[in-house]
């Protein structure tokens, strides 16, 4: 593995410890990847599983093939300079071997989910992948391990769900993540505790309607926010306006519309 992707994991490793929150807008292609990539502020890229298999036809949950999803995120890579986060859901099939082809188009980082696995498990796929990093020589490589806690609540009270993040969070981060990510989280009363069970600067939440304001999860010492499928589906629900304007409407585009491809 070359110096510059293990160097590129290590910075990017430091944007999720200082108290400033990292915001990710995720993307899904090259025009998307450069649009955000040359917005002034971006630090870093993260690809979003979901828009990814949309724009290519395919339902989110693995459906797209592992080749068809890193032939993706591979053109994003050669896309910019700056540091890329694959999600690669829940490791199709084996997340080590997922972790390691990644790591060769130059992924500095990953979003893998347990998908309410048992523990044992879902903690033994977190060793193995962080392993299989070192073992690249990539030892920094930023693993936002993924609890779906809330995400497949199976019968339990938002407070049961809480718990069981808490222990499997703690258990990632045991495991070597240096990142766990608790989707559908967004009560502050949860943040709050899930920051002080696992500490400022560990924690991962998406941005999703609902969500506290940026500056809040910031205060509470939130490491990381993304924005999983809904960059895309900002983007489509332009298009979609668009196009009833020019059905129903005038046609005109909107006086902001900028020339970005």
């Amino acid at each position: 593995m070359s110096q510059d992707t293990a160097a590129l994991a290590t910075s990017f490793l430091e944007l999720h410890r200082v108290p400033t929150l990292l915001t990710l807008v995720n993307v899904w292609d090259v025009a998307s990847a450069r649009v955000v990539a040359e917005t002034p502020g971006t630090a870093a890229l993260a690809t979003a599983s979901h828009s990814i298999a949309a724009s290519l036809g395919y339902p989110d949950g693995e459906k797209i093939p592992l080749d068809e999803m890193l032939a993706a995120i591979a053109r994003i890579v050669g896309a910019t300079s700056l540091p890329v986060s694959a999600d690669l859901e829940a490791g199709y099939g084996d997340p080590a071997v997922t972790v390691r082809r990644a790591i060769d188009l130059g992924v500095v980082g990953a979003n893998i989910e347990d998908g309410m696995r048992p523990l044992a498990e879902a903690v033994r796929a977190v060793e193995d992948v962080m392993a299989a990093a070192t073992d690249l020589g990539v030892p920094d490589f930023v693993l936002n391990a993924r609890t779906d806690a809330f995400v497949r609540p199976e019968g339990r009270s938002p407070d049961e769900c809480l718990d069981e993040a808490v222990v499997r969070c703690r258990a990632f981060l045991d495991a070597g993540a240096p990142v766990v990510f608790v989707p559908r989280v967004v009560e502050r009363g949860h943040i709050e505790r899930l920051v002080g069970e696992l500490g400022p600067q560990r924690l991962t939440v998406i941005g999703i309607p609902g969500t506290l304001p940026l500056s809040e999860l910031e205060a509470l010492g939130v490491a990381r926010v993304t924005y999983g499928p809904w960059s895309q589906r900002v983007a489509l629900t332009a298009l979609q306006q668009l196009t009833e304007r020019a059905l129903a409407g005038d046609g005109a585009l909107p006086e902001d519309t900028r020339p970005l491809n």
